[in-house]
């Protein structure tokens, strides 16, 4: 890949400020442009690392205004996207949907038409100078609803969001499978698991966990703590992102999950021992734990089978959660400055 240029959306939240830094080192003949509204969940300091580099260029702007998406691809004419840029927390799509409606189905229109009307002159017809762009949307196990105890979503699960998040990302997930079945774009899209590691906002689980614990506030766990997540460490979720961006099969979908499920209670449990050694205080950070009202619509268990990335594009997840998340407290003692 030699002087192209691409660009990501939504590199300053979590998972895409993993991705560029990860993706720059390895791909240094390659322009990246990233896009981020810097909401609450974005944040530069995320990206200080790169901020220099002559590769990078950052511009904070909304995916859902179509007249700067339209700029910018006539500007720095992209060869691909890499597209992170969504509302991901579930409480607050239970409390302002709206804003999960715009970003992420709107959002996602706006990019990929844009996109396709800049690449294609018409329904298969792709300009020569664009015959290998791609459009890579990154998306989320939760569009496929909960899994009983048994079983594992695949890529042919039915579609059973049960939340506004899910249910918008489902939506995005339909609008770029359209193009690639209407007007023959080349387009993949990744459903992960539940990521994890640094530079997550405070808001999440594992963030939460960790800075009421120091903090020696009540640690907060949903219902009785049974519900199971497969925990997918956000570096090894760079890697298939990478993977399938350069060598997936267009117009299909690949699951990214970690083979890591845990319920919520072995999560807290976990980062309590890990803390009790690293960090010991007086008493037991367990004891700091707090069962709290479950959520409404709350998904019992989620769980990925990668068996089509691993045996397709040979990706392989590196961390399993008890590696990952000795790296991960660290990361977030040093930023608590502890």
């Amino acid at each position: 890949m030699l002087n192209l240029t691409f660009l990501v959306t939504g590199g300053a939240g979590f998972i895409g400020s993993n991705f560029v830094p990860y993706f720059l080192e390895n791909n240094p003949k390659v322009h990246l442009v990233n896009l981020d509204k810097l909401t609450y969940a974005g944040d530069l300091s995320n990206i200080k690392e790169v901020e220099n580099s002559k590769n990078y260029t950052f511009i904070q702007g909304d995916i859902c205004n179509r007249e700067l998406i339209e700029k910018l691809f006539t500007k720095y004419k992209f060869n691909g996207v890499i597209h992170f840029a969504a509302e991901s927390h579930v409480d607050n799509s239970i409390k302002n949907p709206g804003a999960f409606i715009d970003t992420n189905i709107t959002g996602t229109f706006n990019l990929i038409d844009v996109a396709k009307n800049f690449w294609m002159d018409g329904p298969n017809q792709v300009k020569n100078e664009f015959e290998n762009a791609r459009f890579h949307h990154i998306s989320t196990d939760e569009v496929y609803g909960t899994l009983g105890e048994v079983g594992l979503f695949t890529e042919q699960t039915p579609y059973a969001p049960n939340s506004p998040y899910s249910a918008s990302k489902a939506a995005s997930d339909f609008i770029v499978r359209s193009y690639f079945h209407t007007y023959g774009m080349n387009v993949v899209t990744t459903n992960c698991s539940n990521n994890y590691g640094p530079k997550q906002h405070d808001e999440k689980l594992i963030p939460t966990i960790i800075r009421k614990a120091i903090s020696g506030e009540p640690i907060p766990i949903y219902g009785d703590g049974k519900n199971i997540r497969d925990w997918l460490y956000v570096l090894d979720h760079c890697k298939g992102i990478e993977l399938v961006f350069k060598t997936g099969k267009t117009g299909e979908t690949y699951n990214i999950g970690g083979k890591n499920e845990r319920d919520n209670l072995y999560i807290v449990d976990t980062i309590c021992e890990i803390l009790d050694e690293v960090r010991p205080g007086l008493k037991s950070y367990k004891e700091q734990i707090t069962f709290v009202t479950d959520r409404p619509g709350h998904d019992f268990r989620y769980a990925i089978d990668a068996a089509r990335i691993e045996n397709e594009l040979g990706w392989k997840a590196e961390e399993n959660f008890e590696t990952g998340i000795k790296k991960t407290i660290g990361w977030y003692l040093t930023k608590y400055n502890d």
